[in-house]
Formats: structure tokens, sequence, C-alpha cells
């Protein structure tokens, strides 16, 4: 007890040390690995280049930058916030500073914070990853000023394509198709109103400095343009610190299609091939692909040189991303130009061989590009789906925060990449992006890209938070995307009721029955065992035969077990199902035979009153094993009565309270809105699912809340 004591004092004295002073900072050196593939630009390590740089991010993109920078032979620094002191992007640096509290506009978006690291540490250069300072033009202006590179482009490309407005007025200009539109700022609500009805409904309502889906709103009706305009420019400004919004024709069902595009400081520019990001919620990418199954030769090339225009048009060097709606007819329209690394970068390395980051870097030192159009080729297919900390069975993700407590990867299956940030034991924060991982899968052709990510869902363990692997593996397998036949409305077409998970047909659950069954009788037969059991006379011999009930659904099936050699013999009905015995209790992947046929699943959770938690193709499910005697005294136990629900708002999330509409005593209508909860920056509007009369208000504005606290009750 002593030396456990002695351990979380040298703890807490290290968090203390962090949480009193930022600008700390220590030398950390660990290795880092990803799946290869073939690459066209390979390393030149008699290529001048920077020697120390400082990645201005966290997470994932900070561990992807930090990776190609040891390649390159460049030195690397990590920033931190005290929440991220033990975080892996901080440990793969050479050199780590923590740079102030949780919150980001003390942290991550304090641009003095970040320039005193960079003092501190003498980086030449800084990466900005995506999000946070990425696109902040005075950012860049101070990094120039103090005589620091920036890897990324010019503060002329990110003013001009970081505001919607002045970026289609430049897009326009370069002879790029755009979206029909208000070209103005929307003053009030009112005025949204009625630029929406002269443009014609549906409209988008979206922040003018926006991006990542943050700050988008459609439009349908008069009243959808007032919350939509409301909402918008609150997500603007919490954000972005930028509330101003623009109005523009919403496409039914079009398709999101975006060029990547590269440039160097000496006018050259070429386009990296299409990426498909159709598949979406709340206007965020979920599963993104290249190429696309849509764009055929002619449209590419069609949008690439368009981009390329663009990037020409102004000046542009570094990566970036031109984005494009595509409607049935292969007609494109220009939406937005992120100037910075995009999330889905690594679809586009798999297939054309190229290290976007490696380019970033080498056009920052002022190398021209190497590459030309003809040299870049479209090999094989990628797929990423992006692997969030969240409820896919809320609205398609709400946000989950956690520790997690079990963590792996599905790294031993080929051509599987996975750019991650965290570790078994990380935390997932209120403060920050809820993303674990961006699992990219490769294939010679897209149903091998399909098959591989299905095969690494399945094999991917994540316990301590709720994920969206469900949702995930779900879309995979789903028939309109399997063959190609999508568009940003493809989650409520396919999902016009929310998700709710794998629906199984009857092979399914007699599998998963089977091995529920096998997971008992093994738990059975080791309670027989002991360990260091001495030798003995008196011979006791294992279980053989069970006599199971096993509930699924609220459905109770009789399932009888036999062992027979190296198999489970399970007999559900009048079906015998055979299952190879090589399940191991210990740990979290079951990868068995299923009557000769190779099953994974997951053993999430098991005790001895029997109930099991398995995963089984992305979706847990959770049954009840129990012997034949065993359930027959269940049924005589009393019920627990439930609790009634219809007259509380619970917080669907973990967040802020960003404001609170009623007060006690206050009738309330159904469809009211009654509070609003923040969460990763997204503004939640709650409303009331029935007429009534409120009873108590336990929240104010500020107030930070858990998922499924109380905020609202009604009499």
């Amino acid at each position: 007890m002593g030396n456990i004591a002695a351990i979380r004092g040298a703890c807490r004295a290290l968090e203390n040390v962090c949480n009193a002073s930022y600008g700390n900072y220590r030398s950390i050196s660990v290795s880092s690995s990803y799946a290869s593939t073939f690459r066209i630009d390979p390393f030149d390590q008699n290529e001048s280049h920077f020697e120390k740089i400082l990645i201005a991010n966290r997470g994932e993109i900070a561990c992807r930058v930090i990776k190609t920078a040891k390649e390159m032979g460049i030195k690397t620094v990590a920033v931190y916030s005290m929440v991220d002191n033990n975080a892996r992007h901080v440990h793969l640096a050479d050199e780590a500073v923590c740079i102030g509290p949780a919150v980001t506009r003390e942290s991550y978006l304090n641009i003095d914070h970040i320039m005193e690291a960079v003092t501190k540490t003498g980086a030449q250069a800084v990466h900005p990853g995506y999000g946070f300072l990425s696109e902040n033009a005075v950012f860049v202006e101070k990094l120039e000023a103090a005589g620091i590179s920036f890897i990324g482009p010019s503060v002329e490309s990110i003013n001009g394509m970081g505001d919607k407005l002045e970026s289609k007025r430049l897009a326009q200009a370069a002879g790029v198709n755009t979206i029909p539109g208000f070209d103005g700022i929307v003053k009030d609500a009112d005025h949204c109103v009625q630029i929406s009805k002269s443009i014609g409904y549906p409209v988008m309502i979206k922040a003018s400095a926006g991006g990542g889906g943050k700050g988008m709103r459609i439009a349908r009706n008069d009243d959808d343009a007032r919350d939509g305009f409301r909402l918008a420019s609150q997500e603007a400004a919490a954000s972005f610190g930028d509330d101003r919004i623009l109005v523009e024709k919403f496409i039914d069902k079009p398709r999101h299609i975006e060029i990547q595009v590269l440039g160097d400081k000496h006018g050259n520019a070429i386009y990296l091939n299409e990426r498909e990001c159709s598949i979406q919620r709340r206007n965020q990418k979920v599963i993104e692909e290249a190429p696309s199954t849509f764009v055929d030769e002619e449209t590419r090339k069609a949008m690439g040189e368009q981009a390329v225009s663009l990037c020409k048009r102004l000046g542009y060097y570094s990566a970036g991303t031109v984005e494009f709606l595509v409607d049935s007819q292969h007609n494109f329209y220009f939406l937005e130009m992120n100037t910075r690394l995009q999330v889905e970068h690594p679809v586009t390395e798999y297939i054309t061989g190229v290290d976007l980051v490696h380019q970033m870097i080498r056009v920052a030192k002022g190398h021209p590009l190497l590459l030309t159009q003809k040299d870049i080729p479209i090999k094989g297919w990628a797929i990423e789906s992006r692997v969030y900390s969240e409820d896919p069975y809320k609205n398609f993700g709400l946000p989950s925060i956690g520790r997690l407590y079990k963590y792996i990867e599905p790294l031993h299956i080929p051509n599987v990449r996975c750019d991650s940030g965290i570790d078994e034991g990380s935390e997932i924060s209120i403060y920050y992006d809820p993303m674990i991982c961006k699992l990219v899968c490769y294939g010679n052709t897209r149903n091998e890209a399909i098959d591989t990510s299905l095969k690494a869902l399945d094999s991917y363990v994540i316990r301590g938070v709720t994920h969206n692997i469900p949702l995930l593996r779900d879309i995979l397998t789903e028939k309109k995307f399997v063959n190609g036949n999508i568009s940003t409305n493809y989650l409520s077409e396919v999902y016009p009721d929310g998700f709710k998970g794998r629906q199984l047909s009857n092979t399914d659950k007699q599998h998963i029955l089977a091995i529920a069954a096998c997971v008992y009788s093994k738990m059975d037969i080791r309670s027989y065992k002991f360990l260091n059991e001495r030798p003995s006379t008196a011979k006791h011999k294992d279980p053989s035969n069970w006599a199971l009930i096993i509930s699924l659904f609220d459905e109770e099936l009789l399932c009888n077990v036999k062992k027979v050699g190296n198999e489970f013999r399970v007999q559900i009905k009048t079906d015998t199902i055979v299952v190879e015995d090589n399940i191991n209790l210990s740990s979290p992947l079951i990868q068995t035979n299923i009557s000769g046929k190779p099953t994974v699943m997951q053993l999430v959770s098991k005790n001895a009153y029997g109930k099991l938690q398995i995963v089984y193709q992305g979706t847990m499910f959770t049954l009840t094993v129990l012997s034949d005697n065993a359930s027959k005294f269940l049924k005589m136990m009393p019920e627990k009565p439930k609790v009634d629900v219809s007259k509380v708002v619970f917080s669907p999330m973990p967040g802020m309270v960003k404001s609170v509409s009623c007060e006690v005593g206050d009738t309330i209508a159904e469809g009211q809105e009654v509070c609003v909860v923040e969460a990763m920056k997204m503004q939640n509007s709650l409303v009331v699912g029935a007429t009534g009369k409120v009873k108590a208000v336990n929240v104010k504005a500020g107030d930070t809340v858990g998922e499924d606290d109380v905020l609202i009750e009604f009499e």
C-alpha cells in the first residue's frame, strides 16, 4: 500500500508541475510506424531541409507529421495542453512544450503561447496540421515576422479562401463553376428569410469563415431559416470567432467530391485526383474513399484543371483541397477550398504514392515540385473510416467521453493503416474533437478495400467509450454503398428512423447464440480447475454436456451443447452449429471457425449472473446465458419497476449548456426548445416531447453536463 501511495503522490506532483506553468518542455523520443505502400516521391536525404519543426496541433495529425519529419531526418517539437500531458504526440516528438490549460483558446488557439514555444525550442518552421490555427492568417503573419517558415500556403491564399464570400468571387474569376447564392453578408434572421425566399428553398445557411461542417444548416422553409441563422451564427462564433453567415442554393442529393492539389513557390501546380466524401452526418464526413465510383476520366480532368486554375490564380503553394458538389448529371460546383492538409489525405496517399506531408515540408523549404501531372497515378482503392468516440444510435453520432481501458488497433491485418493519436489509457475529453482514429484500408479493387475494412473493424478493440464502429461496419455492407449509389443524403435515406444497429439474419442469430453458449461452457469447464492444484487420487471429469437457456432480444431459446474433442456442437431447435474450440476467455477477440467458416467476434464482458456482451459485425449484443435450472429460478424473482422518463429532458451527450429558454412555472408546448447544449463546438437544440408545465430547471448557461443528466423537469 505504501508503494501505491507513493506512486499516486508522484503522479499528482507531476500534474501540479504542469498545471503551475506552461512553457516547460522535455526531451522525448519514441519510434512510430505506419502501413507502407508504393512511393513515387522517395525521401532525398541529400536535399536541404529544416533542422527542427514545431507541430502546432495535437492528436493523430500531430503524430502523422512527426512520423514523416523523422523519416526526413528533421527534429520535432510537440505542443500540448495540460490535459494532453501524456498524449501520444507528446511522447513521439523530440521535445514537448506545455502551452496552457485544456480550453483551446488558452492553449492550441493561443498564438502568443505557441510563438513562445517556437522561440524557446529554436524551431525553424511550424506545421499547423488541420483545424486550430491551420488557416489563421494572423498566426502566419506573426511567424513570418519572426523569421519562421509556415508549412502551408501564403497569407493571401488563406485570406482569399478562408472567407466563403471572397473565395466564391475568386473561384468565379478563375473560371471555376460556382453555386447560385447571395453574394453578401446576412444581417439578421429576417434578412436570412428574405434572401432564402429570393433564392428559393431549400437553401444552405453556413458560416462565412467556416469549415469542417460547423456552422451549417439546411433550411426548407421560413422557420428553418430563422432557426438555422441563429444556431449557425452561434456555432460560427464559438468555432471561428466570426459569426458572419451566407446563404446558397442547396443542391438536393449531391455527391461531395474533392480534388487534392499541390503547388510550389515556383508557379507549379498539380492535382492528385479526387476523393469521394459523400457519407456525412451533420455536414461532417464519416467515410471517404479514393477514387470515386462516380467520377469518370472526363469529369476528373475537368475538375482537376479547374482546381489547378484556382491555385494558379491565387499563386497557391503547399497542399490544399478544392471541394465540389456534383449532381447526377456530372455538373460540378465549387463549394470551398481548404488551404491545409485534409483529415482524409491518407486515401490520396495510398492511391498516388505521394506523401503529402513530405511535399508540404519540401515546398515550405523552397524546393520545386519534382512531380508533374503525368506522374500522378491511380493505383488501387483506399477507404477511410473515421472512428469517433460517439454514440451512433443518437442522431448518427453524439459525442461520448471516457478513458480507454482497452485499446487494440487491427494493424495485424495487411493493407491497414491507423492514423491515431491515442493509446490504451488515453482519455477522450469534452475539450477536443472526439476522433479516435482514421482507419484506412487499401485494396487493388474497391471490393478488396471494403473487405479489408470489414475485417479491420471487426478486429478493432475499443473499450471505455461508446464508438461509431457499428455504423461504419453497417454502411460498408449496405447495398447502395456497395453499388456506389450514394449522396450527401445517404444516412437519412438509408436510415430514415436513425441507425438501429446490425439487423440480424437467422444465421447471424444462430452464430451469436452458439458463441455465447461456447463461452458459458468454457467458463464452466474452467471453474472445475484450480491453479497449483495438487495431484489427487480422486479423478474428476470435466463437464461435456450443457442444457442452456439463452435470451436475445427478449426471446428465450433452449441450446444443448456437447463438447466433442476440439469442438463444441451446439443444437438450436433442429440445427446443429459446430464451433472450433480455440476460444480464449482472456482475449477480447474471439477468432474461431463456425461450421468451417472463419469468424471474428469480440467478447466485451461476462459475469457470474449469465450476462454476456458480444460484438458481432460491429454491433454489440447483450445476452443472458443460464442453465436450464437457473432460468427456472430467475422467473420467480420480482421485476424492477421502470422509471417514467416522459416528464424530463435529459442531456443526450456530455457538453456545456449555452442557453436555457424556460423558467419554473412556464407552460411549454410540444416541440418547443428549452435549452441548447454545446459539444465539440456543435450547438444542439433540445426540445420538449410533450406539452407540460416546468417543475424544475436544474442547469444554467455555462454549466457542464454529462450524458443523461436531467436538465429540465415537468409536472
